[in-house]
């Protein structure tokens, strides 16, 4: 029996499961957590296995990842969730909604992607050797956390969000940091997108490398029910960089009346 994901929760109402990327942990969604619950709604931000106290698993895969967020989902006891993913945490919703679409009633996911190519691609083994390389050579994940967030942000990002995300990329395990990176290799979605039958908000930055602009509204093409917005000035941990915008953005999106028919 696989274990729940610890969490962290506030508020009363239609649940929003937040999972975070893969330098994240469930404080980097403190702002929404605290502006969902304070406008009606039941805030959920997990620890993905392996980050804070939850339990990792093996093998860590994507389907192992929706499991456990499933178990979570069950646990909670409520019909259905909105699901809102960042990341790799975007793709845990992905495959989470392609096993289990009657789980999820909305859909929100921002600096992701369908798929994340082959292992076997030069450029996949390039980015695995990018990230790890400080790692190998005996850094600390708090000293990689300092070099790789500030590459990541966009240049009207908030200061402080920017100190909260290297803040939590700084407390992942360096183990669990490595293998989800080698995770994410295996991640192909792209099939599934024309299943998600639910409402889909996809949020983009505008400087986002990791999960480019482009990418992301060919993403909402393949969705019916799907809205796109880019954020201007903001790269790829939207959330943080500009949050009073993205919960903007997020707290519209919810507002918005539920079809009758998915």
């Amino acid at each position: 029996m696989t274990s729940i994901p610890t969490f962290t929760t506030l508020g009363g109402g239609p649940t929003v499961l937040m999972l975070h990327g893969i330098g994240g942990g469930h404080l980097a969604f403190a702002p929404q957590v605290e502006t969902l619950a304070s406008s009606g709604y039941r805030a959920v931000a997990w620890d993905m296995p392996g980050y804070g106290h939850s339990a990792p698993i093996e093998p860590y895969t994507f389907k192992g990842l929706a499991q456990s967020c499933i178990h979570l989902i069950e646990a909670l006891q409520c019909d259905s969730v909105v699901l809102l993913g960042h990341s790799m945490g975007g793709m845990v919703a992905q495959e989470v909604v392609a096993r289990r679409p009657e789980l999820v009633s909305r859909l929100i996911l921002c600096g992701t992607s369908p798929s994340f190519g082959k292992p076997d691609g030069d450029w996949q083994r390039a980015f695995i050797a990018q990230r790890t390389a400080p790692l190998d050579a005996g850094r600390s994940m708090a000293e990689l956390a300092e070099t790789l967030v500030p590459q990541m942000v966009g240049p009207g990002s908030l200061p402080e969000g920017v100190r909260l995300a290297t803040h939590c990329m700084a407390g992942v395990p360096a183990a669990t940091y490595r293998r989800a990176l080698e995770c994410i290799l295996t991640f192909d979605r792209r099939a599934n997108l024309p299943n998600i039958l639910v409402p889909t908000l996809l949020v983009a930055g505008e400087h986002d490398r990791n999960a480019p602009p482009a990418v992301m509204k060919k993403m909402a093409g393949a969705i019916a029910d799907s809205t796109y917005i880019e954020m201007k000035g903001i790269g790829h941990l939207q959330n943080l960089e500009a949050p009073e915008e993205f919960d903007a953005l997020v707290l519209n999106f919810l507002s918005l009346p539920q079809p009758l028919l998915h």
